[in-house]
């Protein structure tokens, strides 16, 4: 019953991560610069935050987690974190260009693979003594090895799409859609975005031990990865106001309480995915291998979800039955990538 909950919290987080785009689409008059750095805020930084909060115990305070006992995990854990900020910042660029759906799918997928691979690998280059590699059992690698073929069948139907329809049709669902230039973008941005679970392995154990609830122990760590992504985009987005000259969004005084209001929802569904991780982690700890693979459940998942949302959108209105179901092909392979070492373990 406990994996079944665990299981059902991850499926929510994913839920609300997938639909996080959704509200950007109403914000009016700013720049893609201005409101990701302003959705940005309250992802990255002010409900991780609040989530990490939850993690301290009565009598004590969060600052005593970042001391200097704990020095080298904390400024690993936010190096991963800049470096997944790399991967976030390419996700909104891959959205651009292939919409939710797609988008969502090759980046997602590729940082399924990515991030449960490297977790382990580099825990056991820097913490040999963790014996970190054994995790990765011949049941963890197989549903990776699935999930890259899920990707890629995701990607043929991508190249199916672009192919078929005609270029208004495809402008008519995503105003910016390029499949060159956003599977490359994805696929960056997947590579990148699989730090985030390896900056999670190196902060896993920032916390108060015993004090801190189960469900709870992962929060400080996201916090810190998130500081480290926000960095990234911040200057990016920085850098990008200044180019384009777009530091004027902040000024249109009516637009304030628009905008803020749809990116700090953008930015609480986008938080609940790790949130919910962490809680749905707190059901799996007797449970090894899907412990593993929570992150790969968690981003399959969010594939999934993506591409409701993709058929809401109708961003794959026009294609052929044959496009569909290649695509339904690839996120059922996903799918079972994810619970594919529960069974062959």
């Amino acid at each position: 019953m406990n994996i079944l909950i665990g299981l059902l919290i991850i499926a929510v987080g994913a839920f609300c991560q997938s639909s996080s785009y959704v509200p950007i689409n109403k914000i009016k008059g700013w720049s893609w610069e201005s409101y990701w750095l302003i959705q940005g805020l309250f992802a990255w930084l002010i409900f991780p935050v609040l989530g990490a909060l939850l993690a301290v115990p009565e009598g004590h305070s969060i600052c005593e987690l970042f001391s200097n006992d704990n020095s080298f995990n904390i400024l690993m854990t936010i190096l991963f974190g800049v470096l997944w900020g790399i991967g976030g910042l390419t996700f909104g660029l891959s959205m651009r260009y292939l919409g939710v759906a797609l988008g969502q799918s090759i980046a997602l997928g590729t940082c399924a693979a990515g991030g449960t691979i490297l977790g382990p690998v580099l825990l056991g280059v820097f913490f040999p003594e963790m014996d970190a590699l054994s995790s990765l059992t011949f049941a963890v690698i197989s549903g990776v090895v699935v999930t890259l073929v899920g990707i890629a069948v995701i990607g043929i139907a991508g190249m199916m799409k672009a192919n078929s329809l005609p270029e208004e049709q495809k402008k008519a669902a995503v105003k910016e859609f390029n499949f060159r230039k956003g599977i490359v973008i994805a696929l960056l941005a997947g590579i990148m975005s699989g730090c985030f679970n390896v900056g999670l392995e190196f902060g896993k154990d920032i916390n108060f031990g015993t004090l801190t609830a189960d469900m709870y122990k992962t929060l400080p760590a996201t916090l810190l990865v998130t500081i480290g992504g926000f960095i990234t985009n911040a200057v990016y987005c920085l850098y990008q106001n200044y180019k384009n000259r777009s530091f004027s969004d902040y000024k249109q005084g009516k637009l304030w309480l628009n905008n803020t209001l749809f990116c700090a929802l953008a930015g609480a569904l986008w938080y609940s995915q790790f949130f919910g991780l962490s809680l749905g982690k707190g059901f799996l700890i007797e449970a090894d291998t899907l412990m593993t693979l929570s992150f790969c459940i968690l981003m399959a998942l969010n594939v999934t979800f993506a591409n409701v949302w993709g058929i809401i959108l109708k961003e794959w209105k026009g294609c052929s039955k044959k496009t569909i179901a290649v695509l339904v092909l690839g996120l059922a392979i996903l799918i079972l990538s994810s619970f594919l070492p529960e069974l062959l373990k």
